[in-house]
């Protein structure tokens, strides 16, 4: 399986904020639409970071309420690590278990594409795990 096959089974739309967006601003989107991070776009539509749950607790943790005021730019991951339709589930765990992301932005001929999460990523690794043992015991109960 494949990133591709994750993102059969989302939604198209990618829920994203502006980097001059609050945190407070950021933190109400994520809980109406109950996901953990957002994309951050410029006006232009570029990817420019991430901004999740931990980097509301960072911001509390640092600067308590006031955090709440400060653009979403100021607590946002930069660097964003992203990856591709045509990776493996296997490689997409390693590297979010590796660099402990629990979502990624996926990017295809420099478009985003979708926002995975560890989630859907172990989801689909059991069901391809389940599909694998369910092959060795028709294997099996076949006389081979």
């Amino acid at each position: 399986m494949f990133v591709a096959d994750i993102l059969k089974t989302k939604s198209a739309d990618v829920i994203s904020i502006g980097p001059e967006a609050t945190v407070d601003e950021a933190a109400r989107l994520l809980t109406k639409h109950r996901i953990g991070a957002v994309v951050v776009l410029d006006d232009a539509g570029a990817l420019v970071g991430v901004f999740s749950e931990r980097d509301i607790i960072r911001g509390l943790a640092a600067e308590g309420a006031g955090a709440l005021k400060r653009p979403v730019s100021r607590l946002m991951t930069r660097e964003v690590v992203i990856t591709a339709p045509d990776k493996s589930i296997a490689e997409v765990m390693q590297v979010m278990t590796e660099r402990r992301f629990r979502h990624l932005p996926v990017v295809a001929d420099g478009a985003l594409k979708g926002m995975i999460s560890i989630g859907d990523v172990v989801k689909h690794r059991l069901v391809e795990t389940e599909a694998e043992a369910q092959a060795l015991r028709d294997y099996v109960l076949a006389g081979h």
